[in-house]
């Protein structure tokens, strides 16, 4: 009996001690992790993930953000994957998936999800 007591609080801790997944808007970013850098010199498959801290974003409705990774910073449109990030503070790590695609002439991320 002592022996399953010390079990079970063993297993609370390893339980109640590990990382929280965070909040996944829209779908859920999965996939090989690219980089900015790669982005833009299309060394990359059309729908990318990345990681990096939101630096900026739209002050108005969160309907778009500004991501930033060691090797530069990309526009982050989150409008037709129906999700905002207006409750998102700035400088949030984030994980986001999405296609690349050109808008006015800027190479942009489309996002099917983020995580943060």
């Amino acid at each position: 009996m002592r022996s399953l007591l010390v079990l079970l609080a063993g297993l609370v801790l390893v339980l109640g001690c590990r990382q929280q997944p965070g909040t996944t808007l829209g779908k859920a970013p999965a996939g090989q992790v690219r980089t900015i850098l790669a982005i833009r010199a299309g060394d990359t498959p059309p729908q990318v993930t990345l990681t990096g801290t939101m630096v900026e974003k739209c002050p108005v409705a969160g309907c778009w953000f500004r991501l930033r990774d060691d090797t530069g910073t990309i526009k982050v449109d989150t409008k037709s994957a129906g999700f905002v990030v207006a409750e998102v503070p700035l400088e949030t790590k984030m994980t986001v998936a999405g296609r690349i695609v050109e808008s006015e002439g800027e190479v942009i991320i489309e996002a099917i999800g983020v995580r943060y």
